[in-house]
């Protein structure tokens, strides 16, 4: 059975969110950040970086929340996506993980950021439900993950951006969203 090893509040629960989705079954094995349970020589032999989240695939091991979503489409997703549709999947998560991420949780730039990206995400969601168009991805999880945390963590004023609340508040009554990562923001 697949492992995803998290602590709490750790982006494991991004993870926990795709697997509810895909219906995977799945051991979550929540490790003592406090304890340093991470920084473990068992679990340093999963991810010698000592972060979370990781996952163990029978004898594949792989860690970053990106890269664990991604493994996870291309093994158990149920797409039989182009080679370019593929890669704006990828797009979007190397996206969200990087850019809308650090554009949102960066402090000193969090100002000048959160309109630039914002702007554009909110035009989209006015044309379409989802990131890439009228099905939910893969890529959702990735950038609803991020979104969603504005209103649970950081409590900013979305009200300029009414198609980003409304995805936000539509991805957040998944019932895999509220298994993975928690009830409505």
């Amino acid at each position: 059975m697949l492992k995803l090893y998290g602590g709490a509040f750790s982006r494991a629960a991004i993870a926990k969110w795709y697997l509810e989705e895909l219906e995977i079954p799945y051991e979550f094995v929540q490790l003592d950040m406090q304890a340093g349970e991470h920084h473990q020589p068992e679990f340093l032999q999963i991810n010698p970086m000592g972060k979370v989240p990781a996952i163990v695939d029978e004898d594949f091991q792989l860690w970053e929340s990106g890269a664990i979503l991604l493994y996870l489409n291309e093994k158990y997703g149920k797409s039989s996506a182009s080679p370019e549709e593929r890669a704006k999947i990828y797009q979007w998560v190397l996206f969200a993980n990087s850019t809308l991420a650090s554009g949102i949780f960066t402090e000193s730039t969090r100002e000048r950021e959160v309109p630039r990206l914002l702007t554009p995400l909110n035009e989209i969601f006015q044309k379409q439900p989802f990131v890439l168009g009228d099905e939910f991805s893969v890529a959702d999880v990735a950038v609803g993950s991020i979104l969603s945390y504005i209103p649970m963590m950081l409590k900013l004023d979305l009200s300029a951006y009414p198609a980003v609340l409304e995805y936000i508040n539509r991805i957040s009554e998944r019932p895999a969203f509220k298994k993975g990562i928690g009830g409505k923001p």
